[in-house]
């Protein structure tokens, strides 16, 4: 099997200039947010972030999207990969899958866990919750008494875009105006 390099170059770059790729499937809950602010202070920038230039010179993000937007005014590696549409949705689709299907040697893990220290609390979940047991599956037959799920209020607005490139500049308008925006495809 012949393997084709696709990293063009490693640069440095804003992440605040990286464009978001808009078909960007993962969303981050605040505990990620909060536990990625913690690694950031305790270790720093420690990989790349994956993106490919675009035909106007700009750079879109393929893997990263988190770190971009937690650190806009940072200067961050990037890998810039030479990846065409299909090739960026392929990859999009299936590097964080991929890297979710490895399976763990708990003993491992334990020993790793028991020697590392950090003064972050979101830091500490992550690694705490890592060796938890998983909650088991309830049984189907047994009665299972309903669950209270507090959901705080949001007020959001849906426009409907008449094609990706529309949906992009409409992000980056609203973004630059200070708005909290997300891209969706349904």
């Amino acid at each position: 099997m012949k393997i084709r390099d696709r990293v063009k170059e490693l640069r440095r770059v804003k992440a605040g200039e990286l464009r978001p790729h808009p078909k960007n499937w993962r969303v981050h809950p605040q505990a990620q947010r909060d536990a990625l602010c913690g690694m950031l202070a305790e270790i720093g920038y420690a990989d790349a972030l994956l993106v490919r230039e675009l035909p106007d010179g700009s750079l879109q993000l393929i893997d990263g999207h988190l770190r971009a937007e937690t650190t806009p005014d940072t200067e961050v590696p990037v890998l810039v990969l030479d990846l065409d549409d299909e090739e960026t949705a392929k990859l999009l689709a299936l590097h964080d899958a991929l890297t979710g299907m490895a399976e763990t040697d708990e003993d491992v893990l334990a020993d790793l866990l028991s020697g590392i220290e950090t003064e972050s609390d979101a830091v500490r979940a992550v690694l705490d919750g890592m060796l938890a047991e998983p909650e088991p599956l309830a049984d189907e037959d047994a009665e299972a008494e309903p669950k209270e799920i507090e959901v705080p209020e949001a007020y959001q607005v849906v426009v409907e875009c008449s094609d990706e490139s529309h949906q992009q500049e409409l992000y980056e308008r609203l973004t630059a105006e200070g708005l909290k925006c997300r891209l969706l495809n349904l």
